[in-house]
């Protein structure tokens, strides 16, 4: 196409996107993608990914019947280069291209130093307009930028502006950055550029009229192209009121576009752009119009009343950018009508998920709606388990407690490719191993990755129904238990760590009272949680369930109720398979029993690790006073088998040193989930 024949190639009334192919407008529903830019190994700002690697996802995602993805910030030319080589090969045997929307970030680190959008001589609008230029620079092709440690860098000669739908500018805006922006700048509460102007708006919506208006002016100046703009906003920050919002941060002030006006010179118009997750805020689950609303199978549905409340509100149309559920084992907050909750969701729900917030995104007569994310990203961390591990080394393993890494329809599993072990009933990854420990009747193998420690025990006498097998695992000298009262067994090294598996619903993995993390977080270091002088001792016999917190004490307004400190025990383990290529797999399974030989898998996390690619386990935390790393050498496991779940007689667990190598850089390789097979038939239908 010939830019200088037309303006714009993409555009919006008030309620949807439209695209010009072959010189006709035609409409269309986002449906699509968020593409981050970890992998496992490197950091987001490393941009690693390579230009294989995207074309082999843009494959995915277009035989996914997505039609749009979306990018945060400027990577590096291989994604350019791969998406214009991707879409003209596609266009060329008659299918579709993917279309994409183009963010551009802000500097966080100068958000926490500076905290207003004006401070320090307007330096994040400026650095802020010094990046839409390189974005729209780069995305026609014409750009290149200086090694800079932390961003992306090359040479950039793809354009690729033809597919661009939209522009999001911004992140989730931190709601203190807002009201510091607006508290200091009264008098900066209007804006009238070439193509944006406010009405009515506060000094930080102007402050985004002026990045706005100067990122079509820069692109129409020197590209003579326009596309539709949209400013990041989220929940916290929206324009609508949420009464029973338990928390004021997430209530305290609006961000609101209509405020911001465009002239007639603006053609490609603006959009509105919200991400949206089911559990947060607080507001999900309490807002009491929101939760009493019925969807149109008579089902609780706050979610799509949210969305029907957002659409009513704006004059633009209403793209939910970000919408997700991670398929994690960890979780770290629940809704309490849905359940529609953030981890501990298995990979075939999480589809059913997703595909019923794209449906009600489609009911509700928005412009579209891009899943979060792609594909899975290990360097993330969550509120509720981010003091368990190393920030250095988040990318080098897999954190199954961590549910910010699970959002992905495509999983980044570790092994080369396949794992070294699956959870299913079929031993014969184990035939080549020796077993750590055997006697005439039992033998236990130990076998390790980037995301598990994997055990499996062959007992000839072991009833899986009726007995109860303790293993138990020492992790760190100096402390644990010698035995487990309960159940008459002393252990020849002490034990940090129980694992118990007592038929399908009673199995679970248990911690020595003193190295409980959740109790030192809770009742030690805050109170809480009720303390007991018991748990502080070393060697006292008891062993604790594992626990992450779901949330802290909080009060909803207008209804004056009380919500305590909760958590859940994240330690018990499920019974079930967890090899994809079996149909009874689920995501979620921990242990499984067939043939006489139990299968287990249990999270490095679950056992107190820090980093396992370089050995960290949580130290003796009353002796450093906080959660603190040390290095280790392996760890020892034993077995016991527990005839009728119960002893009459004192039975020694003899335990045995597993050692693991170290790495520098994980193994991984690709796997689309169950949800990814669930949306690509469930985006067929929707138009």
């Amino acid at each position: 196409m010939n830019k200088n024949t037309s303006e714009y190639i993409s555009k919006v009334d008030k309620d949807s996107f439209y695209v010009l192919e072959s010189g006709i407008w035609k409409k269309m529903f986002i449906k699509g993608v968020n593409l981050g830019a970890g992998k496992p190994g490197a950091f987001p700002g490393e941009v690693a990914i390579t230009y294989d690697e995207y074309y082999r996802w843009f494959g995915y995602i277009s035989e996914m019947n997505a039609n749009t993805i979306r990018v945060y910030t400027i990577q590096r030319p291989q994604f350019y280069n791969a998406l214009k080589d991707f879409n003209q090969a596609a266009e060329k045997n008659g299918k579709k291209p993917i279309y994409m929307i183009h963010g551009v970030w802000i500097n966080e680190t100068d958000i926490a130093t500076i905290d207003d959008a004006y401070g320090n001589n307007d330096k994040i609008m400026n650095d802020m307009i010094a990046t839409v230029n390189d974005t729209i620079d780069i995305v026609h092709g014409n750009h290149y930028l200086p090694v800079n440690k932390g961003y992306a860098d090359g040479t950039y000669t793809s354009d690729i502006s033809q597919y661009v739908m939209g522009w999001i500018v911004g992140i989730e805006w931190d709601p203190s950055f807002v009201v510091s922006t607006n508290e200091n700048n009264p008098e900066r509460n209007h804006y009238d550029g070439k193509y944006l102007f406010t009405a009515d708006a506060s000094p930080f919506e102007s402050f985004l009229s002026e990045v706005g208006d100067s990122l079509i002016d820069y692109e129409m100046t020197k590209y003579k192209l326009q596309s539709p703009i949209a400013f990041s906003n989220w929940v916290t920050t929206d324009p609508l009121a949420h009464p029973n919002e338990p928390y004021k941060n997430e209530d305290l002030v609006e961000v609101n576009v209509e405020h911001i006006k465009w002239h007639d010179s603006y053609k490609a118009g603006m959009f509105a752009s919200y991400h949206v997750y089911p559990y947060y805020p607080d507001t999900f689950s309490y807002q009491t119009d929101y939760i009493n609303y019925k969807d149109q199978n008579g089902d609780a549905d706050p979610y799509l009343a949210y969305l029907e409340e957002i659409k009513k509100f704006h004059s633009m149309p209403v793209l939910i950018s970000e919408f997700g559920i991670p398929a994690s084992r960890g979780k770290a907050h629940e809704n309490k009508i849905t359940g529609f909750n953030q981890g501990f969701i298995d990979e075939s729900t999480q589809g059913d998920m997703l595909l019923k917030m794209m449906n009600d995104i489609h009911f509700a007569n928005l412009a579209g709606g891009l899943v979060f994310s792609w594909q899975d990203e290990w360097f993330k961390r969550t509120w509720n388990n981010n003091d368990l591990d190393l920030p250095d080394s988040r990318p080098f393993w897999l954190n199954a407690q961590t549910n910010e890494q699970h959002f992905g329809l495509l999983a980044l599993d570790p092994g080369a490719e396949k794992s070294i072990s699956y959870i299913d009933g079929e031993t014969d990854e184990w035939r080549m191993d020796k077993p750590l420990y055997a006697d005439d009747q039992t033998k236990l193998y130990v076998k390790s990755d980037e995301g598990y420690v994997y055990l499996m025990i062959d007992a000839s006498n072991y009833d899986f129904d009726k007995d109860t097998l303790l293993i138990p695992i020492d992790t760190i000298d100096g402390q644990g238990n010698s035995g487990y009262p309960q159940y008459g067994t002393t252990f020849s090294k002490d034990a940090d760590f129980v694992i118990k598996i007592h038929g399908r619903d009673d199995s679970r993995i248990l911690v020595d009272a003193y190295y409980d993390n959740y109790y030192f977080r809770y009742a030690v270091q805050t109170n809480l949680i009720d303390t007991k002088p018991s748990f502080q001792q070393k060697n006292s016999g008891i062993f604790n369930p594992i626990m992450l917190a779901l949330n802290k004490n909080l009060v909803v307004p207008q209804q004056k109720l009380t919500v305590p400190f909760t958590g859940y025990e994240t330690g018990q383990l499920k019974f079930g398979i967890s090899n994809p290529e079996i149909p009874d797999y689920n995501s979620l399974s921990d242990f499984y029993f067939h043939n006489g030989k139990l299968e287990i898998k249990i999270p490095w996390q679950l056992l107190n690790v820090m980093d396992p690619s370089a050995k960290y386990v949580i130290d003796d935390m009353y002796a450093r006073g906080k959660i603190s790393k040390l290095k280790v050498n392996g760890f020892s496991f034993g077995v016991a088998n527990i005839k009728g779940g119960r002893t009459n007689d004192t039975q020694n667990v003899k335990m045995t040193e597993y050692d693991w190598k170290e790495w520098e850089q994980p193994t991984f390789h690709e796997r689309l989930k169950p949800s990814y097979y669930i949306l690509q038939k469930g985006f067929l239908g929707i138009n």
